[in-house]
């Protein structure tokens, strides 16, 4: 496409939901549901979807009868405050940059994420994603709607009860849900970190606090001990088996497996990582190895009757913007149905954050989270990578 990108983005004037009916004609629409409509109308009033039927004539406000309407996309899973500093590094507490620099490369991978599409993501791990949320809640900055665990929780010398006071300390400094590292990183083999007690505090203190739990848990032996301890949600499971996703399935557990985009990232950019924690020779020889695995972990769990998959894509230092990639991967790699991907990546991802009711599905009376793409991502997946439009809460954010 040879327009130019409009970005309307740096006036407060342009943030404001408009008043006034804002109507969207669409060639094609998919409501996040699994459903499609053939040249839709979606009609929206203060920030809300009003109405969804065929278009029947007249001049809308946005015009695109060539292009797929859908919900904004979530992803489950990002890093909002890594990124590459100015010296081409992974960024670091100890690299010399200043808060304002660090702000600055923050808030560019929120804009990054939206202008992709992505009107709403969970970030796992870190205290500085709560200024960053609330200001884009007020309007100050431009980005997608933030769910923060602040501080992750992984200390396995800590006893039950320090756990559940971690717990009871980000409840009470805002945080959506609990992040728990039950199991070393894929890189040092993943084994189980923390105690079947240990997990069994934390997630039955989140559970009467009313906080989710998502868990970091690479083994199998890790992931069945999270199931066990009633967590809502395990990340990763790159050494998942049949059996413990069957688990999963039958216990109602959310599971988040990546796709590509999180060791694309690291293996193709590696002098931006080398040498900071574990990212040495023999961590990027093991993500090598264990790059084409991925996709076949997510062809079995589609074949896993009930396991309630959803989409995250553990967009680290680098990857803001490109969180669409695991789409493609799910698709034209892991051979998962092009719909059953973007409503995995719509609508039961709203599900999985307790925002079911609100986003994740073009239906009246659900905010106005609406993306326009470039092509139909059902015959060519690819698509989901040409945004041409973003509105979050009925506001018009990025249009060409």
């Amino acid at each position: 496409m040879k327009k130019r990108l409009a970005l309307l983005l740096v006036l407060p004037v342009a943030l404001s939901a408009q008043s006034a009916p804002v109507t969207i004609r669409a060639g094609l629409l998919l409501d996040g549901r699994g459903g499609e409509i053939r040249n839709a109308l979606v009609t929206v009033v203060g920030g809300k979807i009003q109405s969804v039927g065929p278009y029947q004539g007249g001049l809308p406000t946005y015009d695109f009868s060539r292009h797929t309407v859908l919900p904004g996309f979530i992803d489950a899973h990002v890093h909002l405050t890594g990124y590459i500093n100015s010296r081409g590094r992974m960024h670091t507490d100890s690299d010399g940059d200043t808060p304002v620099q660090a702000d600055s490369a923050v808030r560019a991978n929120a804009r990054a994420m939206l202008e992709a599409g992505f009107t709403t993501v969970q970030s796992m791990g870190s205290a500085g994603d709560k200024p960053l949320r609330d200001a884009i809640a007020a309007g100050t900055y431009p980005g997608p709607r933030i769910l923060t665990s602040l501080n992750p929780i992984g200390n396995a010398s800590f006893q039950p009860e320090r756990l559940r006071q971690l717990v009871d300390t980000l409840k009470s400094s805002g945080a959506d849900f609990v992040k728990i590292f039950a199991s070393r990183s894929i890189r040092e083999g993943g084994g189980q970190t923390l105690s079947d007690a240990q997990l069994a505090a934390l997630c039955g203190e989140a559970r009467s606090v009313g906080l989710r739990t998502v868990v970091h848990a690479h083994s199998a032996e890790s992931m069945r001990a999270a199931v066990l301890a009633g967590c809502d949600w395990v990340e990763h499971g790159a050494f998942a088996t049949e059996e413990v996703l069957r688990l999963l399935a039958e216990r109602g557990v959310y599971f988040d497996p990546q796709c590509a985009l999180v060791l694309r990232n690291y293996l193709d950019h590696r002098p931006w990582f080398d040498g900071v924690g574990n990212f040495n020779a023999e961590g990027f020889a093991f993500m090598e190895r264990a790059l084409p695995t991925f996709p076949k972990l997510i062809r079995t769990a589609t074949g896993i009757p009930g396991l309630r998959l959803v989409y995250g894509t553990d967009a680290v230092a680098g990857a803001h913007g490109k969180n669409a990639e695991d789409l493609v991967c799910r698709v034209r790699d892991a051979g998962q149905a092009a719909m059953e991907a973007i409503v995995t990546a719509t609508s039961r991802n709203a599900a999985a954050i307790g925002l079911g009711n609100r986003i994740g599905a073009v239906l009246p009376g659900f905010e106005a989270d609406l993306i326009a793409l470039e092509g139909n991502p059902l015959r060519e997946i690819e698509a989901v990578r040409r945004v041409v439009f973003v509105m979050k809460g009925g506001k018009v954010l990025k249009a060409f």
